[in-house]
């Protein structure tokens, strides 16, 4: 299955459309599926409502798998780009260091996503997403470029494996004897607590700790799997075969997740090893579908509204926090609220911080402004 890195790959767009399915659910889609809620009291779209808010600990919501379908797609990304460089002669060495120094470039991100510019060092808030995936990716991709595909495998098991022994056999010391998989009792929380610098997000946990971050590290490991997969030379001429084989993995994968919550809980806050199981495999499942809408049936059109935010993630993640888009949104659209019903402001604001934002990235799109690390 091994691909040869001097060949220049194929742009997937599909890898962008998932992308910015993916953050369009962060830049304003969940107060529009709670605006419906809110508007129309239907059944189907108050459970979605609540699909889009995070579990509080054990169990799962669509909302949850946000973030480590993200890091699913950067894994993805990650044998493409890596092919293009090895294909334009660069060396191997500055390839390293550029892994390296994205990663921790994310984890200062993520700082100051967190915490703006603050110098009060022991007041401020270290974990965060963009740190996680920083770590997470970078780990990930030393271990594919120094290794084989099996070794790769052996190293995803064994991170997981490890994760859920460590976790299950060895309770927090100050945990007062609550259970092993609890907020109190987890190792996890407890190696954030006496090293993790600054605050905890939880107060005595946070879930973008230090230990928590190993099992990611799988996680992106699996989409580069993924990526590796559509660069080998098997099937490559039959594409749909592919799909299928992607998605027959997804299946195989949330099986796997749901029969190791018995033990295990899938979990967020811990990214346990069934939670990268199940949420790795509905990545799995709607890249699939999107890939073979996109890339193997060739149906493009519907997808420019999710490439065009896809081609920014980072922009519009950062912006969200930094930019007032709801000020813009009122400016556009605070005359709708003032002459239809009041049930119809969550829908209407929510609508109107998307399409702010979808036009903000829509003129970086034309530009061709893209903020790359």
């Amino acid at each position: 299955m091994e691909k040869d890195l001097t060949t220049v790959p194929k742009r997937l767009q599909s890898l962008d459309a998932l992308r910015g399915f993916d953050m369009f659910w962060i830049m304003g889609g969940e107060a529009i599926f709670a605006g419906l809620a809110t508007l129309t009291g239907w059944p189907v779209f108050k459970w979605f409502a609540e699909q889009l808010e995070h579990v509080q600990w054990h169990g799962f919501h669509f909302y949850d798998m946000i973030f480590p379908l993200f890091l699913f797609i950067a894994g993805i990304s990650f044998p493409f780009s890596l092919s293009k460089r090895m294909a334009s002669g660069e060396d191997k060495a500055r390839i390293f260091r550029h892994v390296i120094y994205r990663g921790l470039i994310l984890v200062l991100l993520g700082i100051l996503y967190n915490n703006g510019v603050r110098f009060k060092f022991d007041e401020l808030r270290y974990g965060s997403v963009l740190g996680r995936i920083g770590l997470a990716w970078m780990f990930a991709a030393l271990i594919f470029m120094n290794t084989k595909l099996t070794w790769r495998i052996v190293w995803f098991w064994a991170l997981l494996i490890g994760y859920w022994l460590l976790l299950a056999l060895v309770p927090a010391p100050d945990g007062g004897g609550a259970h092993v998989f609890s907020q109190e009792g987890n190792f996890a929380s407890y190696v954030d607590r006496i090293l993790m610098p600054g605050k905890l997000y939880r107060g005595n946990h946070d879930p973008e700790g230090i230990l928590s971050t190993v099992p990611a590290i799988s996680t992106a490991l699996l989409g580069m799997f993924t990526g590796e997969f559509l660069l080998s030379n098997y099937l490559s001429n039959n594409l749909l075969k592919k799909a299928i084989y992607i998605a027959g993995a997804g299946i195989v994968f949330v099986i796997a997740g749901k029969v190791w919550d018995l033990a295990f809980p899938i979990n967020k806050n811990l990214w346990t090893s069934s939670f990268v199981c199940y949420v790795g495999g509905l990545s799995l499942l709607l890249f699939a579908l999107f890939y073979l809408i996109i890339d193997v049936w060739n149906f493009r059109k519907w997808s420019f509204f999710f490439v065009v935010i896809g081609m920014n993630p980072i922009t519009i993640y950062l912006a969200n926090r930094i930019i007032n888009f709801r000020n813009a949104a009122k400016f556009f659209f605070g005359g709708f609220t003032e002459i239809l019903p009041e049930t119809w402001t969550p829908l209407i604001n929510g609508i109107g911080i998307t399409a702010v934002g979808w036009v903000f990235l829509y003129f970086l799109y034309k530009k061709k402004i893209f903020l790359k690390i």
